[in-house]
Parts: structure tokens; C-alpha cells; sequence
């Protein structure tokens, strides 16, 4: 978001202000453990480049009381909506206790987040972005329109046709020659029905009097295929249309005679087998299954569910590795720049996956990675010489250029950790919903004594599909204690979400002296 946006999302914010909140028109939008989260239908406002601006509250149930001994009852946030992108950002929070003002704070580093499918925040995105006015209204008309003429662009509808005959003379006459619905008879139109031909009445009248067929000049199908004139041959070739009934299709030879061609483009025109595209057969035996730690979307099968999944099979330099016989040499202390950060957690279904603001970042080899997220594996997926630990957090980062670096810290049974604590405090309830708490987090916490955070580090890949290759890992020598009680509540959700030990394929691992 640039900065001229921010400006104007505060001064909209400021013009509203708290006249605003008591003319508020709070609409329910989920009900999560007792907490109510609702949407201000008074304060949405749609942008010139149809982005939408929309206040929205988490009602508490009860006082809460932060680390800081601040107690409000209610949370408000106002959020900037991406409609088409399914996304949102929060600019601003307010804090109330009842109806009084207890805090507000601008977000300082403001990040655009997916809405989850099914969230509370997906509820809220889906409420702020309906139309509000008849213009509104209208223009998604206009585009649903617009988009059902696309979709039915070159099919056929109501069809007519000359029906005359080579012999027959007079004006053309056209006749429908394809039901456009089914349409009553009136009483006048029945009692003036002709009789047929053969003369029986209560028939009914065809559409399409076809012409008489020579049937002297029409092969019969029953016949050998080798009594069949053969092509080239002086007078072989019949004067009507070559029929072939047992194959259902027309003969290569063009149709000669003007009825035939009525017959055929009033029947739709020749048919065509569709050509069939080629697909892997391993991919097509997996295109239901989604990958997971066990069953048949388990690691040994990540590489057959999906094409871009191939690395994860046939990659030489995957992860994680059972790190053995590295080499020992200066490396480079790792230069850490961690901010105090707010966070969005979320269970999406493999992990515990906590979303960080910008500001957090590393430096190592010449190169400056943003902290983008991290995440927990139980058991550990790395071994050291052979040894697995309890549980381990990969903290993702990312350079300018699109590298990765992946820093993992190992975690072991011992002490209750304060950081671990405030994220299981705010852990969602349901799988694929995030919480965005009030709670700030500082990762250096996370990380070994500054004194005691030697690494091995070596060229992987990410654990997970689609197991993108090029990937820098560190991994910390000295563990990190979390409590019994810690990990049985991961244990609980994930009791085994680790990828197995790959190949080291010769790799070079350095760790320091």
C-alpha cells in the first residue's frame, strides 16, 4: 500500500470519527467461542479503484486484560478490502471498554493478507464487498451479463433453413429447424391440423419434410465392404452422399446434392471426436488426493499428485538431511534484526503457521532476508548424527530477489517458553481460520543465547510440496527448551507432520569451529 493510500485511510477514519461509532450499525457476522465479530454497515466505503474501506469489531464477552494491564471489551479495526484479490489489510485498531475510547494505534507496517476460504475475515471480506447502492448493484449486472453473452458466444440457437427441394419451384420458404422451447398448441391451431400424408390425423407435424432419397444411389450398409465400388474408378462414385450408419459419420467425399447439405448442418454438422490430451498416468491416479504426512498423500507420494510436485521425487538436493560430516570453519555469525511484532496465526491444515509484520529481517553471506513466517514440525525434521529432537520452528525468510533462507531452531523438552505460550494462548480453534490477536511477539526470544548460536547450514529445499530446490538452511546447534505440556498440545493437532530424512547426495555442510 503506498503512502498517499495510508494518509487517506486515516483522514477517512478521522472524518468518521466517534460521532460515527455511536450512529454504528454492528451486523453479526460469526460468533467464535462467545466472541462476537461484526461489521459497521454504516462505515463501508467503496474506493475510486473499487477497493473497499469497512470497520469491523471483535465484541468480547468479557474484560480482557493485556500484558500490559490495559482492559477493554471490544476491538476495532478498520480494513482496507481487495474484493478481486480476496484480501485485506488493517490500517488502524481502536480499543474500547464499553463505549469509551481506551487506546488507538495506527498499524505501522501495514501488510495485505489472504482472507482464508471460510474465516471470520473471508465472512467479513464477503459482507463488505456487496453492493451497497443501486449503481453498485447495477454494474454487477452489467458484468454478469456481459460474461453470460461470452459464455454462450458461438453456440447454436434457433436455426433456419431453405426447404425446398431441387425440383420445386416458387418463393424460399423457411421452416425452424431447431425447438427454440416447448410451446402449447391453441384450440384454433388444433382443429385446423392438416392429417398426414398417409392420412391419419393427431400426428405430429414434422419440421423438416425431407426430400425423397434415391435409394438406388445410397450404399447399403449390409453389404460387404468389398462390393463397395472402389474409389478412382470410372463411375463409382454415387450420386448422393456416402452414408456410413454402423460408424456415425459422414464420408470424407464432399456432399453432393443441396438437400443432403440441408440434412446435415440442420443436424448440427458432422461430428468430431474430441481430441483427449495427454496426461501422466501417475497424475491422473492422484488427482483427487492432497498431500499430507500419511495415507496415500504421503511423502513418498508428493511427487505423483501433481506435476509441479516432481521436484519432491526427482530433486538432488532435497530436505531435510540427517547432517553428518560437515566440515568445521569460520562461518559468518548471522546478524539478526527482529522487531517487536504483531502476528496472525493460523492451523491450515499441516502446521501452525504464524504470519509477521515487516520490519524483521537477517543478514548472512552479503544478503538481507525479511522474516515472512514460521512454522513447527513435531518431531524435529532435521537430525543431527542420527538424533531427532521433540519438535522444531522453521523461521522463513526472503530476499529482494526471491531466494529463500530458512533458519531452524530445535526444540526439546524442559522449560514452559513465554513466546511458545502466547501463541498456543491465541492457537485458532478450527483448521483453516487465523486470528489476528492484540498480543506482540519478539522472535529474538525464539533464538539460542546470542553467545550460543553456532549453525550448520547447507543447500536444500523446502520440506513441503511443491519442494522448491536453492533453498539456504541454518540450523542451530543449541536446542531450545519448550515444556511437556507445549508439546502435547501440538501433539494434539499435528502428532507427526515431518517430512523424512533425504538423501544428501555428496552436499557439502559447514558448521562452525
Amino acid at each position: 500500500m503506498r503512502p498517499s493510500q495510508i494518509k487517506w485511510l486515516f483522514a477517512l477514519a478521522a472524518a468518521w470519527g466517534v460521532a460515527a461509532v455511536d450512529a454504528a450499525q454492528w451486523q453479526s457476522v460469526a460468533v467464535i467461542k462467545g466472541d462476537r465479530i461484526e461489521l459497521d454497515k454504516s462505515r463501508i466505503a467503496r474506493q475510486a479503484d473499487g477497493k473497499v474501506t469497512a470497520w469491523s469489531r471483535l465484541a468480547l464477552d468479557r474484560d480482557f486484560i493485556d500484558e500490559q494491564g490495559m482492559r477493554y471489551t471490544a476491538i476495532e479495526a478498520l480494513n482496507r478490502y481487495d474484493c478481486e484479490k480476496r484480501s485485506f489489510a488493517t490500517v488502524k485498531r481502536v480499543y474500547r471498554r464499553d463505549s469509551q475510547t481506551v487506546r488507538e494505534e495506527a498499524v505501522a507496517n501495514v501488510r495485505e493478507l489472504a482472507a482464508e476460504p471460510g474465516s471470520a475475515d473471508d465472512k467479513l471480506l464477503t459482507e463488505a464487498c456487496k453492493p451497497r447502492t443501486v449503481g453498485e448493484a447495477q454494474k454487477v449486472a452489467e458484468a454478469a451479463s456481459r460474461q453470460a453473452v461470452a459464455a454462450s458466444a458461438g453456440k447454436p440457437g434457433v436455426m433456419y433453413a431453405d426447404m425446398r427441394s431441387a425440383e420445386s419451384a416458387g418463393k424460399p420458404r423457411t421452416m425452424q429447424v431447431a425447438e427454440a422451447g416447448p410451446v402449447a398448441a391453441k384450440p384454433a391451431e388444433k382443429a385446423a391440423e392438416p392429417k398426414a400424408a398417409n392420412g391419419k390425423s393427431g400426428e405430429r407435424p414434422r419440421f423438416i419434410e425431407l426430400p425423397k432419397i434415391d435409394k438406388s444411389q445410397v450404399e447399403d450398409v449390409a453389404k460387404p465392404a468389398a462390393a463397395s465400388p472402389a474409389p478412382g474408378k470410372a463411375g463409382a462414385k454415387p450420386a448422393g452422399a456416402r452414408v456410413e450408419k454402423a460408424a456415425d459419420r459422414h464420408a470424407e467425399k464432399p456432399v453432393a446434392s443441396r438437400q443432403e447439405l440441408e440434412r446435415l448442418y440442420a443436424s448440427s454438422g458432422p461430428r468430431k471426436t474430441p481430441k483427449k490430451k495427454p496426461v501422466e498416468q501417475a497424475v491422473i491416479e492422484h488427482r483427487d488426493i492432497h498431500w499430507s504426512y500419511e495415507g496415500e498423500g504421503s511423502p513418498g507420494n508428493w511427487d505423483k499428485l501433481r506435476a509441479d510436485y516432481a521436484t519432491c521425487g526427482t530433486g538432488k538436493r532435497q530436505s531435510p538431511i540427517d547432517i553428518r560430516e560437515s566440515i568445521k570453519v569460520d562461518l559468518e555469525p548471522i546478524m539478526f534484526d527482529y522487531q517487536r511484532t504483531q502476528f496472525r496465526i493460523t492451523d491450515n491444515g499441516h502446521t501452525i503457521l504464524v504470519e509477521v509484520g515487516e520490519g524483521s529481517s537477517i543478514r548472512v553471506m552479503e544478503r538481507q532476508f525479511q522474516l515472512v513466517q514460521f512454522h513447527f514440525h513435531k518431531p524435529s525434521e532435521e537430525r543431527i548424527n542420527g538424533k531427532s529432537f521433540d519438535m522444531v520452528a522453521h523461521l522463513v525468510h526472503k530476499d529482494d530477489d526471491g531466494k529463500l533462507a530458512v533458519i531452524a531452531v530445535l526444540l526439546e523438552k524442559g522449560m514452559e517458553h513465554p513466546l511458545i505460550q502466547i501463541l498456543w494462548n491465541n492457537m485458532p480453534l478450527e483448521r483453516g481460520q487465523g486470528i489476528m490477536p492484540a498480543a506482540v511477539i519478539d522472535l529474538n526470544n525464539l533464538l539460542p543465547p546470542l553467545e550460543r548460536r553456532a549453525y550448520y547450514t547447507y543447500m536444500g529445499s523446502l520440506t513441503t510440496p511443491p519442494c522448491s530446490e536453492d533453498v539456504l538452511w541454518m540450523v542451530f546447534k543449541q536446542p531450545v527448551q519448550v515444556s511437556q505440556q507445549q508439546v502435547s498440545i501440538f501433539s494434539r493437532l499435528y502428532s507427526n507432520n515431518a517430512r523424512p530424512v533425504q538423501p544428501a547426495n555428496g552436499r557439502l555442510v559447514k558448521e562452525n569451529r
